[in-house]
């Protein structure tokens, strides 16, 4: 096998076995089904149109899904709109899922963190990546990667408690 097929098979394999996880991937930036769809083609196809320029075979998953993201990005930044996921769309594009958001006021503060914070909480909590495939994914090292975590989710608190506490109040 040359190659280039081994490479390739290698890739179809990783966006075979990754599919759901690099679709939620997507859908968390753009949070609309059909974008979320075109994202993940776009970065397939980017990923092929690439191949060559992979050094190493065994880091195939972060490269693939740092594709994802900055297809993502990407997206944003030409369309500029952010919408709100609504429980049943999420249950409709997860069926059986236990990702699905239970807590409104989490989805609510991921959606106002900065697109760095909320990258990081949605790789490692909802992508269960670790620190140094995070940091394969966005281009950083692991003790930025740990930072931002951090950040990400003391921010997280700061919001979820103030929301708590106008609840109450």
């Amino acid at each position: 096998m040359t190659k280039n097929r081994k490479l390739e098979t290698e890739l179809i394999t990783c966006i075979t076995e990754h599919k759901e996880q690099v679709y939620r991937l997507a859908y968390s930036y753009v949070k609309n089904q059909e974008d979320a769809l075109d994202i993940v083609q776009e970065a397939i196809q980017k990923a092929f149109a690439a191949a060559d320029s992979l050094k190493s075979h065994v880091a195939i998953k972060s490269w693939f899904y740092r594709i994802v993201v900055n297809t993502s990005l990407d997206f944003l930044r030409k369309h500029k709109k952010l919408t709100v996921m609504d429980d049943v769309t999420m249950e409709a594009i997860t069926p059986g899922s236990e990702d699905a958001y239970t807590n409104i006021d989490l989805e609510r503060a991921l959606e106002d963190l900065p697109t760095m914070y909320r990258s990081v909480i949605t790789l490692r909590y909802f992508e269960d990546l670790k620190i140094d495939e995070i940091a394969d994914v966005l281009k950083e090292n692991s003790s930025t990667i740990k930072t931002r975590l951090y950040q990400a989710l003391k921010l997280l608190r700061i919001k979820m408690n103030d929301d708590t506490l106008v609840e109450v109040n």
